[in-house]
């Protein structure tokens, strides 16, 4: 129910209340009924129930106080009325005031005694005069004997014993005087239009907060989607359509309300099962779901999302619906790669500055050696030409240790943590597309929604997947009138307890005689090629408790399958 809804509600509870209170007055007060010397009648109370009505009829705060001062006036057949708010400070402010006898009223038409009004204000009860001229407590009053005021009429307006103000009447004319039951209607006159007034202050509060609101989700550059129990939208902001734009999710969603749309609807159908899967599992556990990084691809552009999801629970603590947040963070993914990138340039140079002063020492031997050699060959002395080839001998061999120690691949240590394989594989190709030695390569990838988490070395089967992708354009690249692809399928077998990685290509294949060899090291087919990349691959792989293999047919592409083992949670 909206905040209008919940108003009228409490202003159908008001019209109910004042007839039972109708019907207690005239129990209460039964010599007052029918008595022709006052004016507290049947019909009077009837009036005051249809001025009840008619006062809360409105949720507007301007238009319910011009309201409860005509009637208050017509009702109580006053000359002049005003109505007081008490502000911050607790001051009374003129809000609204009536002359029946005037259109419109100038600055001596709201002269009244405000010392009676401050009274009234702060001790909450009500004053009452028939004959204020000769009412020793207000005969000396100037306002009073100047505007020569008969009878006046002073209440309070109180709300759940809260005084918010007063409303005051009074006449001139001794043929309109009040009487004692008179004060009675007014005082419940006043109660009910303190409700009302009080009533209209929530709804300007509440617009103004739900205006709020509405203001910061539209203007947040984070992207909104409020869906209810069904998974049908309820609520989004201009950032998640434009999200919902970009990533083609659904064409023209941007121009769109998407209002009861139902959010399955927006997703691309190989991401459904996903989707569906977490939604609901956030709907019954109220777990908060977080996807730090959400790969989508539509024609050309890919996008890079970061994703959480919230139960939205209602004030009796049950959950309602989802809360997503979608923030588009495809730039910031890559500063952070480019940022990365150039780290590993420095840490390369530093590590290549180190290697090669480390071999410019043996070198140096070497070339020392070497030239002294011939020299001594020419003069005969063999000795010392011996032992210059000695030398050369033990540098180089000295530098075949160094250069293997670098290539040495068999202690490789590996650090695993539980990571998302989908999420490894996506965030790589985010990466490798731009490159050059991959234009004009299309990626196609198949995603089982059941895969689990699995327990990986991140940047070692990063670079696993690097080698496999890096050989398969290589092969691509060398059969150039070939539209280049390459295929990634991940499934999850959960008999074996085995998720099963594939990657194919259609280039060039791999020769059956080399097929059995290329995990050798240092077997390589390429021209610059030094024969680790696919043996360091085994290597991380086995580490994982894992396999690979490869099929090929010279020709016709060749597929790499890479098996992990699911430990067990």
């Amino acid at each position: 129910m909206d905040d209008s809804g919940i108003l009228k509600k409490n202003k159908t509870a008001i019209i109910e209340e004042m007839e039972n209170l109708f019907q207690e007055v005239k129990i209460s007060y039964p010599r007052l009924q029918n008595n022709d010397s006052g004016k507290f009648k049947n019909q009077d109370l009837e009036a005051l129930l249809e001025v009840s009505k008619t006062i809360n009829s409105s949720l507007v705060l301007d238009d319910i106080l011009r309201r409860v001062m005509k009637r208050a006036v017509t009702l109580l057949r006053a000359e002049r009325g005003f109505l007081m708010l008490l502000d911050e400070q607790g001051e009374l402010q003129f809000k609204t005031a009536h002359n029946i006898s005037k259109e419109s009223l100038n600055q001596e038409d709201f002269r009244i005694s405000m010392s009676i009004s401050n009274r009234v204000a702060k001790s909450g009860e009500s004053i009452y005069t028939s004959d204020a001229l000769h009412d020793e407590r207000f005969s000396k009053q100037k306002s009073i004997l100047e505007l020569n005021l008969k009878s006046i009429m002073c209440v309070p307006l109180k709300s759940k014993e809260k005084i918010i103000g007063i409303l005051y009447l009074d006449n001139s004319s001794k043929n309109n005087v009040f009487l004692q039951s008179d004060l009675y209607l007014f005082e419940l006159f006043a109660g009910q239009a303190a409700i009302a007034i009080e009533n209209a202050k929530l709804y300007e509060n509440l617009l103004a907060l739900k205006i709020y609101n509405e203001n910061v989700v539209s203007h947040t550059p984070i992207g909104l989607v409020v869906v209810d129990n069904n998974l049908h939208i309820t609520i989004t902001n201009q950032a998640s359509k434009e999200i919902f734009r970009k990533a083609g999710w659904k064409e023209g969603s941007a121009d769109l309300s998407l209002n009861h749309v139902s959010l399955l609807d927006l997703i691309p159908a190989e991401e459904r099962n996903k989707w569906k899967k977490i939604c609901y599992q956030v709907l019954y556990t109220t777990q908060p779901y977080k996807e730090a990084k959400s790969f989508h691809k539509f024609e050309e552009k890919e996008m890079v999302l970061s994703i959480k999801i919230s139960p939205l629970e209602n004030v009796n603590n049950r959950v309602m619906g989802l809360i997503l947040a979608i923030e588009d963070i495809t730039d910031k993914v890559l500063l952070e790669k480019r940022l990365i990138q150039s780290e590993k340039l420095v840490a390369t140079g530093e590590m290549a500055a180190s290697i090669g002063h480390e071999l410019n020492n043996y070198l140096t031997i070497i070339l020392n050696n070497a030239e002294l050699l011939p020299l001594h060959l020419n003069k005969g002395n063999l000795d010392k030409a011996s032992a210059n080839s000695k030398a050369i001998l033990e540098s180089v061999e000295t530098m075949k240790r160094f250069t293997d120690g670098l290539m040495d691949f068999s202690k490789l240590e590996t650090r695993v943590e539980k990571y998302d394989l989908r999420n490894l594989i996506e965030d790589l190709l985010f990466s490798l597309r731009p490159q050059k030695m991959y234009s004009g390569i299309k990626f196609k990838t198949d995603f089982d929604p059941e895969l689990p988490i699995l327990e990986l070395d991140v940047g070692q089967i990063q670079q696993v997947f690097l080698n496999l992708f890096n050989n398969a354009s290589d092969a691509i690249r060398a059969k150039p009138e070939v539209k280049g692809e390459i295929r990634i399928s991940c499934s999850y077998n959960s008999e074996e307890g085995k998720v099963w990685v594939k990657v194919e290509d259609n280039g060039t294949g791999i020769s059956k005689k080399n097929l059995s060899r290329i995990f050798e090291p240092h077997f390589t087919t390429k021209k610059e090629g030094y024969g680790l990349g696919l043996a360091t691959c085994e290597k991380i792989i086995k580490n994982h408790q894992g396999e690979i293999k490869a099929e090929s047919q010279s020709g016709k592409g060749a597929a790499f399958l890479v098996c992990f083992p699911v430990t067990s949670p």
